[in-house]
């Protein structure tokens, strides 16, 4: 056994890399919701300064959702906590924004239906298709999750009048997207099934000529 001193440089154990900025960002983004879920409820949302505040919070925690996993691929800090619970933030966040939303009539319950049954599809797929391989965030999907937020934040503001009408066609907009870019992954994660399973069946056949072949060999000698 060595007596030489351990490595600062070395890695540190799984346990131990889990501690990370980006980890503490999603972590954190599941904490503001219960905060911002009773911001945005308080008198039944007719407190217009609560609501100002359930925005910020809101804001803030749509901020760490775009940094956290850019900071864990730059900085080389993925864990399987943070493909874990990433999307668990992500689906938390959204999903009481829109059903308190619903519940003071600010959004019809069909649209946050809607919504709701894409994201927690997509994300079953994800799933689904995890040992087959990744499938990337498309431009459609990126261009949803901006359109989604801003529609969702246009809503928790106390808004009237003429902008009370526009924020009705960013959420249009933003459904329309949530449909057609789940339509898409559905289309993606079955063409990446069957392509895995070829490539299996091909790797297998491979497998079972070479040791056939082996087989031959031994036999010839």
């Amino acid at each position: 056994m060595s007596d030489a001193p351990a490595d600062p440089a070395a890695a540190p154990p799984q346990s131990v890399r889990v501690l990370n900025l980006p980890n503490a960002l999603t972590v954190l983004r599941l904490a503001v919701v219960p905060v911002f879920a009773v911001l945005l409820l308080t008198d039944g949302g007719t407190d217009e300064a609560q609501r100002y505040w359930a925005t910020l919070f809101f804001g803030l925690a749509i901020i760490t959702d775009r940094y956290d996993g850019m900071i864990a691929r730059r900085r080389g800090q993925v864990t399987e906590f943070g493909k874990l619970a990433d999307p668990i933030a992500d689906k938390a966040l959204t999903g009481t924004a829109l059903i308190g939303l619903s519940t003071l009539s600010l959004v019809a319950w069909w649209v946050t239906l809607a919504i709701l049954v894409r994201e927690v599809g997509v994300t079953l797929l994800r799933f689904w298709v995890i040992r087959h391989g990744v499938i990337a965030a498309s431009r459609g999907g990126k261009a949803k999750t901006v359109v989604q937020a801003l529609a969702i934040g246009l809503y928790i503001l106390p808004l009237e009048g003429a902008l009370a009408s526009v924020r009705w066609w960013v959420m249009a907009v933003a459904l329309l997207l949530t449909i057609v870019t789940g339509l898409d992954y559905v289309y993606r994660a079955l063409a990446l099934r069957r392509t895995s399973a070829r490539a299996m069946r091909a790797a297998d056949a491979r497998r079972a000529a070479g040791s056939t072949g082996g087989s031959r060999s031994d036999a010839a000698a």
